[in-house]
This record gives structure tokens, sequence and C-alpha cells, in this order.
């Protein structure tokens, strides 16, 4: 096997899947919630100013082989390439993150998702979107609430294209916005490379980690680590040092960090985030 093909093996084993092996929606549902309730959304690796790698054989071996997690790019990519290897017909698009973000703060085109071909019609996958990653495709048909299995989500025409909501406690939420046009794997480069660099990105600054969990989502953000409900509700804790917060990201992520990750990823940033909460 060369390092631009995927072991579909390998993949399903890391994900616990067991499914049929067929492009049909059924399949797409089941390891769509398979790997977002597996591989973690993260971004101790940009923390640490190593270079995130976004082929297919870097892939491989940082989410599938050490077990680790990624940001967008990353684990999105190695889902379309599981996709596109089952026979599925994977467009791969770009979108600006309108998350917790005031309507006057323009955002650039900054989070990966994909559109997939069904014989049902055409439905949006994504399975890296932090605290908030989807656990199920929903259709790409704006103006209807719908399902999935953790909180309710909608698409609604915007100016900037289609804009993606969450229902969260009741409320309906703006997650991100994004248009229908294909995107290249050195466009993602870009804005991987920017989103891992730039000293104004909030990766390059704050630690991000988001895993949904059956009735319940697990983030961390610095040190705070949050448990919250599909109802809204949430327990928090305050992490106060870098042994705790590597605990938490092995126990409740599935990352287990070496000495030197938490030296290069969580150290030096410590009392910049012990500031930001006392403050």
């Amino acid at each position: 096997m060369s390092g631009q093909e995927l072991d579909l093996d390998a993949y399903f084993s890391r994900i616990g899947y067991e499914g049929p092996r067929v492009p049909t929606l059924e399949t797409l549902k089941a390891i769509h919630h398979a790997h977002a309730l597996t591989i973690p959304f993260e971004n101790l690796d940009v923390l640490a100013k190593r270079p995130i790698n976004l082929d297919l054989a870097s892939l491989q071996k940082k989410l599938v082989q050490d077990r680790r997690g990624g940001y967008c790019f990353e684990v999105n990519a190695l889902f379309a390439a599981a996709l596109r290897e089952l026979g599925f017909d994977v467009t791969t698009l770009i979108g600006r993150v309108r998350w917790m973000s005031p309507e006057e703060v323009d955002t650039a085109r900054s989070h990966m998702l994909m559109r997939v071909e069904l014989p049902e019609g055409s439905y949006l996958a994504d399975v890296g979107f932090g605290g908030l990653t989807m656990t199920g495709p929903i259709r790409l048909e704006t103006g209807i609430e719908q399902q999935t299995p953790h909180e309710p989500r909608r698409l609604l025409e915007h100016e900037d294209g289609l804009e993606l909501q969450a229902k969260i406690a009741g409320e309906w939420t703006p997650i991100y916005r994004f248009t229908l046009e294909p995107h290249r794997r050195t466009d993602y480069e870009v804005a991987s490379w920017y989103t891992s660099t730039h000293p104004s990105s909030i990766f390059v600054q704050f630690l991000i980690a988001g895993r949904p969990q059956e009735g319940k989502w697990i983030s961390l953000f610095n040190r705070d680590f949050k448990i919250r409900g599909l109802d809204g509700k949430a327990e928090t804790r305050i992490l106060d040092s870098a042994d705790e917060i590597a605990e938490v990201l092995e126990t409740y992520f599935g990352i287990r960090l070496s000495e030197e990750d938490k030296a290069l990823a969580i150290e030096p940033y410590l009392d910049q985030w012990r500031a930001m909460s006392a403050g």
C-alpha cells in the first residue's frame, strides 16, 4: 500500500465501525456518527508549533495509527478520503465560521466541510467542528429543521451562500456560512497554514478540544473543561496544571500526551490561560 492509499481496515478499526461498505445513505450516517464520536477535534500540534500536514499518509499516521485528533482540515480530509474509497461522490467545500462571532465581525474561509451526492439527494457532512461537530449528515435543503443524533440543524439562504445553524437549548445559533463552490487540497493547504500559524488565529493562542458523546458534548478550552447536555446545561471544571489537562485529554478525548507534548503544547501557555480566567 502506498502512502496515498487509505487503509480502510485500519480506519474502521479506529472508529469502531463494522457495518456494510457500500455507498448508501445508511452507511454514510453510520460512519459519520462513528467517526464524530471517536476521533476528537484538537489543536495540540498547532500549539506545539508542529507543521500540519494534509497528505493522506500524514493523516493516517496521526489520526489512525497514533490515535490522535485534529482540526477540520485534518479530520474532514480523512473522512472524505474514506467516503471516496467506498465509492461515495464527495465534493469538499469551505466556509466562514460564525459560531460565537458577532455579526459585525468578518471571518475568513477557514472551515472544511463536504457535500455528498446520493440517490436520495445532496447531503452536508462534517465531522470536524470542535464542540459542535455534527454527529450525522443533513440534507442540503434550506428552511427545514433536521434531526441529528444530537441537536437539530437547519440550513438557511444567506447573501454569503448558505448558513448552517444548530438549535441549542431551544435557540437557533449560526455555526458557519458556505457556498457550493468546490475546493481543492491546495485551497485547504493555504487556509490551514493561516489557521495554524497566524498570530491572530485562535488555534495559535488557545487549547481547543471537542468530542460529542452519546447525549452530551465534551469540550476543553484552555483550562475550562465542560460537559454539556443536549438541554444546554453544563458542568464546568477549571484545570490548574499541565498534568490535570493531560489527564482530562486522555480520559475524555482519548489523547495520550508525552512529556514533550506537555512541555511544548501546554506549559508555555498556562500563565496566559490563568490570566484569562482571572480577568
